[in-house]
């Protein structure tokens, strides 16, 4: 039986397996893309401990969620500069990207302010283009 403080602090070699998956990749993951890369270093990883600890991460400000229209939740290392995302129409991975649009100038309704934005590029990833060629 597992001891209080394994069910309070959660599997570490999980968690750690988890955590690996985010700076090894260095860019947005699904709950089943962790899954996919943390099963590399613990077979019995279930997607409900990948939840879990994702939920946790997040409160604990390591990860943050990234909401792209129609998609479901990604989550990416916390702290990162403002920057933008890629997803790919053929494989659906999401990868970010460097910068900002230097200067965006909408037109506002009179008495609008901008206060954020967020911008999407959809395309072929360059693992997808040979299937396209």
């Amino acid at each position: 039986m597992k001891s209080r403080t394994t069910l309070a602090t959660g599997n570490t070699r999980q968690k750690d397996a988890i955590r690996a998956a985010f700076v090894e990749t260095d860019r947005p993951l699904s709950p089943d893309e962790v899954l996919s890369y943390a099963k590399r270093s613990v077979d019995d990883l279930s997607i409900a401990t990948v939840y879990r600890n994702l939920k946790t991460m997040t409160e604990e400000g390591w990860l943050v969620t990234v909401q792209l229209p129609g998609e479901s939740a990604r989550y990416e290392l916390s702290g990162k500069a403002h920057h933008h995302h890629f997803l790919c129409n053929d494989c659906r991975k999401v990868y970010e990207l460097d910068g900002c649009v230097p200067a965006i100038k909408p037109r506002l309704p009179r008495g609008f302010r901008v206060v954020s934005h967020d911008l999407v590029l959809h395309g072929i990833c360059a693992a997808c283009v040979p299937r396209h060629a």
